[in-house]
């Protein structure tokens, strides 16, 4: 009974009841309104969540699952992209769908919820300070080893192929510069979004996972390029086709 009301208290305020005071992102870029051509279609604002504790132990929040033993989350997607240039991993189906390899029903909050109920730190390591002009060097919080490990995930899928279970690791599904070379296998970073204005970022912009990095995300890659939005195509030969069902799988990073 406990977690489930600690579910609700948690959904309250990501939803900003009560609203916190409007706050800068890290980067110190203020999200705007998607503009036509970023997005299909808004998320709907995120409703209270159904929760469920199930048989198994395991909780659903909305769509989402998650194992309090574990502290894997599994989020039901589906491929969005199986060629193509990719800036995300995951996003809302509202959200930026022309350039993310899947895409979800799930709400970002939903997911949040699961981050938070299963102690994941947030890490703000990957996010550029601000600087007083183009000549200062970038620079980015430096955060303790503490937070560095309870921030790491590690993605992979699951699927379905005639009755027959499938896995991998979603950097399998992802081409690194060109055909030759696949995205890196480190792990991904539980940035957390953020609070602006009272609403959660991620739930108004559709931001799950970002390939490159972005404030509005909930989670973010960490490997070579995670800066350059050219360099990252689908893998066709290694996706099952367009509209197929797969679940993400996100679990504490094993080194």
């Amino acid at each position: 009974m406990r977690i489930l009301l600690t579910i609700f208290c948690s959904v309250a305020f990501l939803q900003g009841q009560p609203a916190p005071a409007p706050q800068a992102p890290p980067n110190g870029e203020i999200p705007s309104k998607p503009t036509p051509g970023q997005a299909e279609k808004a998320p709907e604002p995120a409703k209270a969540p159904s929760v469920t504790k199930l048989e198994n132990g395991m909780i659903k929040v909305g769509e989402v699952t998650f194992d309090p033993k574990t502290r894997q989350i599994f989020v039901p997607c589906t491929v969005n992209m199986n060629e193509g240039m990719l800036e995300y991993a995951i996003v809302h189906e509202g959200g930026k769908v022309h350039e993310s390899l899947l895409k979800t029903k799930a709400s970002p909050t939903d997911i949040n919820v699961a981050f938070k109920l299963l102690r994941y730190v947030e890490s703000p390591e990957l996010f550029p300070l601000p600087r007083e002009n183009y000549e200062t060097p970038v620079q980015y919080p430096i955060v303790s080893d503490e937070v560095r490990k309870g921030a790491r995930v590690d993605l992979n899928l699951e699927w379905q192929v005639e009755g027959k279970s499938k896995k991998a690791a979603l950097a399998e599904w992802i081409h690194h510069g060109d055909e030759t070379k696949l995205m890196g296998k480190e792990p991904w970073v539980y940035g957390g979004s953020m609070m602006y204005g009272g609403k959660f970022v991620a739930e108004s912009t559709g931001d799950i996972a970002s390939i490159c990095v972005v404030s509005a995300s909930i989670l973010l890659y960490a490997g070579q390029d995670d800066d350059n939005d050219e360099m990252w195509h689908a893998n066709h030969d290694a996706m099952p086709a367009k509209d197929s069902p797969v679940t993400l799988v996100i679990s504490p990073h094993k080194p």
